[in-house]
């Protein structure tokens, strides 16, 4: 299975680097992992609605030309369904087993992602009705899919 995380943005700070880093090492076992990342725009502080709408069709702009037609898609949205950490395992593997070999994750900046992605998404995942950096969401859902891989091959991991 191939797993692609499209990201708004990159991660500017070393702790967050190393975790993703430790991720990617240990889901190598798993899937084929790879993360993209588009350049995220820079909101005014006090920005229209008119301006954020801009600026999430800019970055969403960019998120859609790595979006494959043959992959499923899932956007990470607050307004998303809720999964726990097993049926996240169940829905990742089922997709195997129904013949899906790329699932792309979509993590967008720091006012979401577009409506048109949202849209064009197979499914809507949220891992809270909190807002989090999206610097730190890249490492929670890694770390997530790793929490999969793991519970699909019936091996330990901590609770």
């Amino acid at each position: 299975m191939k797993i692609s995380v499209l990201t708004v943005g990159k991660i500017k700070e070393r702790f967050y680097r190393q975790a993703v880093e430790e991720f990617q090492k240990r889901l190598s076992r798993y899937c084929k992992l790879e993360i993209i990342e588009v350049t995220d725009e820079k909101t005014p502080e006090r920005a229209s609605e008119a301006e954020e709408i801009q600026i999430l069709e800019r970055e969403g702009r960019r998120l859609q030309k790595f979006i494959r037609e043959d992959a499923w898609v899932c956007a990470l949205a607050i307004e998303g369904n809720m999964l726990d950490s097993r049926e996240l395992s169940e829905k990742i593997e089922k997709l195997g087993i129904d013949g899906v070999s790329h699932i792309q994750f979509v993590i967008g900046g720091s006012l979401g992602l577009c409506d048109s992605l949202l849209k064009q998404a197979d499914f809507r995942l949220s891992f809270s009705k909190m807002t989090f950096p999206h610097q730190l969401m890249r490492v929670i859902l890694l770390e997530q899919i790793y929490r999969s891989y793991r519970i699909m091959m019936k091996e330990p991991y901590h609770k």
